[in-house]
């Protein structure tokens, strides 16, 4: 395990920081994951970690930028140390995830974080009370 990873999940209280997936609902805890990817220098360090699920973690790997599916451009992905989720990201009934913005278009299909399972578990989680 990450020697970080108690001061990355509590900071991030146990959910994965990009689709916010709870922790609690897995039988493993999540990864510590470089958001600037240590293959492209980022550093081991508070400001450069975040929570991952597996999931986002395995899509993201050391990609930094996606294309926005509205327009095509290509952005940075959602970055957990300087954006805040709630301004770039909804929930909709259905428990898809919905960019407000650019990045967050971009992070959600880069990340594939409404595949058919993830919106599924996403449903089981809400009728459990741990989503959103």
């Amino acid at each position: 395990m990450n020697p970080r990873y108690s001061s990355v999940a509590s900071r991030a209280v146990h959910r994965c920081e990009y689709c916010h997936a709870p922790e609690i609902a897995f039988n493993f805890t999540f990864e510590v994951e470089h958001v600037e990817p240590a293959s492209r220098g980022g550093a081991p360090e508070d400001n450069n970690l975040a929570l991952g699920c597996r999931s986002c973690n395995v899509y993201k790997a050391s990609e930094t930028t996606g294309r926005d599916p509205m327009n095509g451009a290509v952005v940075r992905l959602f970055n957990p140390r300087i954006d805040f989720w709630d301004e770039h990201f909804a929930v909709e009934l259905d428990c898809s995830i919905v960019g407000k913005t650019h990045i967050a278009r971009a992070t959600i299909d880069r990340l594939r974080m409404n595949s058919l399972r993830q919106i599924t578990a996403r449903r089981q989680w809400r009728i459990l009370q741990i989503f959103p």
